[in-house]
C-alpha cells in the first residue's frame, strides 16, 4: 500500500519545492484557456471554475495518454476532461480537443496548432495544470511561443489536501522532484526559459534526491 502521508523528515524541504513551483499569478481573463493533461481531473476542475468565472471565452484540453494515465483514462486525459467539463456546464462549442501530446512542450505546441486552425490567434493565454507543473509549464510556453503572455493556474490546494487527493504521497514527491530537476535541465537543453532557482530549491531538491525520491528523474 502506499504511503498517503508526507513523512515530516522530508516534509521542510518538499515544502520548499512545493512552494517553489507554485508561481502565484494574479488571475485575469485571457483570449484562451490551456487544460494540460494528467493523472487526476484536477485541470478539469479548475478549467470549469475559470470558465464559469470568465477568464476565457474557449479553453483547449490537450494530452493524450501515458503509462500513468491509460487505465484512468482510456480514451486519452483530453476526452475525459472535456467530458467532464461538458457534463459540468460548459458549452461543447467553448471546448477544443488536441488528444496526441505526450509532454508539456506538445501540450504547448499542439495547443497553439488547434487554436490556429481555428483562427485563434491569442495574446494571452490562461495555462491549467497540476500545482507544481505551473513553472515548466510557464518556463515552456514562453520559450515555444514568446509573443504571447502568460497566466498560469492550478487547484489551490494545500500540499497534504493534494497528496490525499492523489493517494500516493511518494509519487507526489517523485513528480516534484522530477520537476524540480527539469526546470535547469531543460533550460539547458532550449527546451524552455531559464529561470531563477534560489540556493535553498537546490539544497531541498538534493537531499530528496539523497533520500531516493528519484522515481521521475530524467538522464542529464
Amino acid at each position: 500500500m502506499p504511503e498517503t502521508t508526507i513523512r515530516e523528515g522530508v516534509r521542510p524541504d518538499v515544502e520548499t519545492l512545493w512552494n517553489y513551483h507554485d508561481m502565484r499569478h494574479e488571475l485575469r481573463p485571457c483570449d484562451a484557456g490551456i487544460g494540460l493533461g494528467g493523472r487526476d481531473l484536477g485541470v478539469a476542475l479548475v478549467a470549469v471554475d475559470l470558465f464559469r468565472r470568465g477568464m476565457f471565452p474557449c479553453v483547449v484540453f490537450t494530452g493524450g495518454n501515458s503509462p500513468t494515465t491509460v487505465r484512468r483514462f482510456p480514451r486519452g486525459e483530453a476526452v475525459h476532461y472535456r467530458e467532464y467539463a461538458i457534463a459540468n456546464g460548459v458549452p461543447a462549442e467553448s471546448i477544443l480537443l488536441e488528444a496526441r501530446a505526450t509532454n508539456t512542450m506538445e501540450n504547448i505546441a499542439f495547443a497553439r496548432e488547434v487554436l490556429a486552425t481555428h483562427r485563434i490567434r491569442p495574446r494571452s493565454v490562461l495555462i491549467m495544470s497540476r500545482p507544481y507543473q505551473q513553472r515548466r509549464a510557464y518556463a515552456t510556453c514562453r520559450k515555444l511561443w514568446p509573443e504571447v503572455e502568460v497566466v498560469c493556474a492550478a487547484r489551490r490546494l494545500p500540499l497534504d489536501d493534494y497528496v490525499e487527493s492523489i493517494g500516493d504521497a511518494k509519487r507526489v514527491i517523485d513528480m516534484i522532484v522530477g520537476d524540480t530537476q527539469r526546470i535547469e535541465l531543460y533550460a539547458e537543453r532550449g527546451f524552455a526559459i531559464a529561470q531563477a532557482v534560489p540556493e535553498e530549491v537546490r539544497a531541498a531538491y538534493a537531499r530528496l534526491v539523497e533520500a531516493g525520491y528519484t522515481g521521475r528523474l530524467v538522464s542529464p
